[in-house]
């Protein structure tokens, strides 16, 4: 259920940016709604379009804004290819199954509906009174709004981006902090995977405007790279420090499912989302204390690779053995030499300073 949900907004992402701003196609339909007609256009062609294809002709010639224009004007629906790179077929009347369910009442809405599920293949309504774009794809109807619209609203999931983003640099300080101090408690990560959750839902809303916005969505992707850079490495290397599979049973992808799975009042309950994680039971608290294998601090120290990170999380099973580890011990990790120890043991001094300063000062 969860990946054909997925692989339907996928496909409702690829259409919504084969029609953004900047696409040809969407050069099209705009002159088709400036020109006050309707239009009916299929992307994508195969047997099953074919068969409920009747009349029209065929043209099989490069795809233009200006040609989809004129196609429009005539009667019947307008065949492209699936990347709309060249028109196949124009003025052709679709013949759907009438058994199909449709909630539309309009008859080229219908059609449009209709098509879209028994082919597969999205498909685009024009409608000339509402002065409309309409996508079609699979169950899903998706209505093109302008790029204005679109902006202000990506510019408010931006300011809660920020906002968000804010808040879960000040709740990761606070654990690396506990984490150096051994003092962790299964709150603090409950609290810190919750922000990254909503970092994380946030972000990826942001990124469906972007890919709608086409051309004029370049300076907001540049914008929200800058925000989350980094912050799906984060959100995985908090459940590699405190997930156990041996002790829990779960692993790192069903909990990242389970999390993307939460509703938003699940979301807001850190006691769900520790127990999603394998942190509690019924009867544990949030204040039991826990304590980190060293995955998320050993991926801050610089030029350390992640073979070596996964190394010495196994040799010393703990974040406080990593730490209280001399020159010698680290070198008994394989692939450790005594100048990698050093940077080791350098590079986690001054996180552990530079921590509870932060926390302290």
């Amino acid at each position: 259920m969860v990946h054909t949900e997925r692989s339907a907004e996928e496909k409702l992402r690829s259409t919504l940016a084969a029609v953004a701003p900047g696409t040809e196609l969407r050069d099209g339909l705009e002159r088709i709604l400036r020109g006050r007609t309707g239009a009916l256009i299929v992307l994508g062609h195969d047997p099953v379009v074919e068969s409920i294809c009747s009349g029209g002709f065929t043209l099989d010639v490069e795809f233009s804004a200006t040609r989809l224009r004129e196609l429009a004007k005539m009667d019947g629906a307008v065949v492209v290819d699936g990347s709309a790179t060249r028109i196949l077929r124009a003025a052709v009347q679709l013949l759907p199954d009438p058994t199909i369910q449709t909630t539309e009442s309009g008859t080229r809405h219908r059609t449009a509906e209709r098509v879209a599920k028994q082919s597969g293949h999205p498909v685009v309504s024009v409608s000339q009174s509402m002065r409309i774009i309409a996508l079609y794809v699979g169950d899903s109807r998706y209505v093109l709004e302008g790029s204005d619209i679109i902006q202000s609203r990506a510019n408010q999931a931006l300011a809660t981006l920020e906002r968000y983003k804010s808040r879960l640099d000040e709740v990761s300080g606070t654990l690396s902090a506990l984490e150096i101090e051994d003092l962790v408690t299964v709150r603090d990560v409950a609290a810190v995977v919750q922000r990254l959750e909503m970092v994380r839902r946030i972000s990826e809303e942001i990124a469906g405007y972007v890919v709608e916005l086409g051309t004029d969505g370049r300076l907001m992707a540049l914008q929200l790279d800058e925000l989350i850079g980094g912050i799906g490495a984060d959100r995985e290397l908090v459940i590699r420090d405190y997930v156990e599979s041996a002790r829990s049973g779960r692993d790192l992808a069903s909990v990242q499912a389970d999390l993307a799975e939460l509703d938003a009042t699940q979301l807001l309950d850190l006691t769900h989302i520790a127990r999603v994680m394998g942190l509690i039971t019924v009867e544990d608290s949030l204040d039991g204390a826990v304590g980190p294998r060293g995955y998320r601090l050993l991926s801050k120290v610089p030029r350390l690779p992640s073979t070596i990170v996964n190394r010495m999380v196994g040799h010393f099973g703990g974040l406080q053995k990593l730490l209280a580890a001399g020159i010698d011990e680290l070198m008994s990790v394989d692939g450790v030499g005594e100048q990698r120890a050093r940077a080791v043991r350098e590079g986690l001094s001054r996180l552990a300073e530079s921590s509870i300063l932060e926390r302290y000062v």
